[in-house]
């Protein structure tokens, strides 16, 4: 008896141990899958329905229906793109217009109170990227209590294309933005469904890198998503001059007018009947109308994104908000050009005009050492560091919430053996044998070591160990449970302060301004006057 009894709950166990998770959404029951951890995944959730033929260039459309069991065992569709960036892996079914699918990863077990959530939109400059990404896992985030997101969205021409006749055919007399209200869409699917699977919509937080940071921003002070989130982390980009700054819905209308004629469409009814890989090779043309920018339509958008921070009408929420200190080096600044002392000022005189004498006391370069790391600064400031700075900045003041300011310092470990045969790419990703033996990059001294850009993903969300181009070490992993414990907190109470962890100061209106530099060491520093001064010139330059 005994013996039958312990076969019975033997039985028992084992079933349990292979049971999927189903959760029963608003439009039908879905079913995940039990990672090693214990961890439940739902890959390949549709949010909307797919922005095919005539809903091309249309607002996404509340998902149909569907009855019995929906198997969400793996990605969707990735967005169409071009292969921009070699440091991107994805793991989806594919790549169509169908991409309008999210994942989402629940802590293992029942849980004794309601979640928060985390969301995470991945980065791409809008043009590539997708939620299958491996560096942006929500396995890790889950195993720490925390239900979390990766969102598709429309890109490139298929996201952001705004035209007259577009603008006529909305109720809301607006076009473009597809992109970012596919965000909302999603967002707003959390807040329906979120529940179902054990998370709290109340307690939402949005993050992202360089275009999802960018997006963070554009969603903080979106009258249609502000209501739907709970806190907001950055990591390296704002919708704030010269960072994608969003132009006049007029002036993306035109954009999108002159595209149309470059591709010989004569109507909308021509432009959608164009195959999508066709109008993606159209799209990306040498010459051809450039589309992808957010528009001031209106509708999304009331205002410039800067002029809503400004006013204090964005998203009332904690803000945990940086950029890494080599965001990009210095042959972007230099292009080709030797770092001596003498070709920096030149380019810098050539940049700022009479105003170089100024600048070159900000960013000094009296040494070719000296060169690399003024140039790195000022070309990671021009591409994405300001802007990342201007958001925490007016946030602090107008945000009547805290920010927390981060610098990211760690620079990756040297490549493992395996990748012997590639080389690190301008902006962290990875480029082609034999890229490195172009002209522009023979006879140059080696980059700042610093900490470039995209290269915090796996730190912050703890999935250094999906990426096998690098050798990890262990100091490597310190810092990313030092990272992921800090975005966790926040995650969890907005407040990325906990046990354990150096203090993180926050920054408010009138305080001085103070940042947490993550690195093997990781301490709180004062904002020197050096910087201060920095970010004040730009300011002035680019509020013009």
């Amino acid at each position: 008896m005994k013996k039958l009894l312990y076969l019975l709950l033997l039985q028992s166990a084992c079933i349990g141990a292979y049971a999927q998770m189903q959760v029963k959404t608003v439009n039908g029951t879905v079913e995940g899958v039990t990672e090693k951890s214990g961890v439940s995944s739902f890959k390949g959730i549709p949010f909307a329905q797919p922005p095919i033929g005539e809903l091309r260039w249309k607002e996404p459309q509340p998902v149909n229906n569907w009855t019995g069991v929906r198997k969400c065992d793996a990605f969707g569709y990735n967005g169409m793109q071009k292969k921009v960036f070699g440091d991107m892996g994805f793991r989806s079914a594919g790549m169509s217009e169908d991409c309008l699918y999210l994942n989402v990863w629940v802590p293992a077990g029942k849980p004794k109170a309601k979640l928060p959530v985390l969301v995470y939109f991945y980065g791409g400059g809008f043009v590539a990227g997708d939620g299958s990404e491996a560096r942006y896992d929500g396995e890790s985030m889950a195993k720490r209590g925390i239900i979390a997101l990766t969102v598709n969205y429309r890109l490139g021409v298929f996201g952001f294309l705004a035209h007259t006749e577009l603008t006529k055919e909305s109720k809301h007399n607006a076009s473009g933005n597809y992109g970012l209200l596919d965000q909302n869409a999603a967002l707003r699917w959390v807040q329906a469904n979120i529940a179902a699977f054990g998370g709290d919509p109340k307690r939402v937080t949005i993050a992202g890198e360089s275009a999802g940071s960018i997006s963070v921003s554009a969603q903080m002070v979106s009258p249609l998503s502000k209501d739907l989130i709970n806190g907001a982390i950055g990591e390296s980009g704002a919708m704030i001059a010269p960072t994608l700054p969003g132009v006049p819905l007029k002036v993306a209308e035109e954009n999108g007018v002159k595209f149309m004629g470059q591709v010989g469409a004569k109507s909308l009814s021509d432009l959608r009947a164009i195959p999508a890989d066709q109008l993606l090779e159209m799209a990306s043309k040498p010459g051809v109308q450039n589309v992808v920018a957010a528009a001031i339509d209106g509708y999304f958008f009331t205002k410039k994104p800067i002029e809503i921070l400004n006013a204090g009408e964005q998203a009332k929420v904690p803000l945990l908000v940086g950029w890494n200190n080599a965001e990009i080096p210095y042959q972007a600044l230099m292009w080709g050009e030797a770092p001596t002392p003498e070709n920096y000022a030149k380019k810098v005189k050539s940049l700022y005009g009479e105003k170089a004498d100024k600048v070159l006391k900000l960013y000094p370069g009296n040494t070719q050492e000296e060169v690399i790391k003024s140039a790195t600064e000022l070309a990671s400031d021009r591409f994405i560091s300001y802007s990342t700075w201007k958001w925490a900045d007016a946030h602090a003041e107008t945000g009547g919430k805290p920010v927390y300011h981060y610098l990211f310092s760690k620079p990756r470990p040297p490549m493992t053996a395996a990748m012997g045969n590639a080389k690190q790419g301008l902006a962290g990703g990875i480029i082609k044998e034999g890229d490195d033996k172009k002209p522009e990059a023979l006879k140059q001294p080696a980059p700042y070591n610093g900490a470039a850009h995209a290269s915090e993903i796996e730190y912050a969300m703890g999935n250094l160990a999906t990426n096998k181009t690098y050798a990890w070490t262990p100091e490597d992993y310190k810092v990313s449970e030092t990272m992921e414990s800090y975005f966790a907190n926040f995650i969890k109470t907005g407040n990325p302060n906990g046990k354990g962890l150096p203090k993180w100061d926050a920054n408010t209106k009138g305080s001085p301004a103070s940042f947490i530099d993550i690195n093997v060491i990781t301490k709180p520093v004062k904002e020197s006057t050096q910087e201060k001064a920095r970010y004040t010139f730009l300011d002035k330059e680019y509020t013009k």
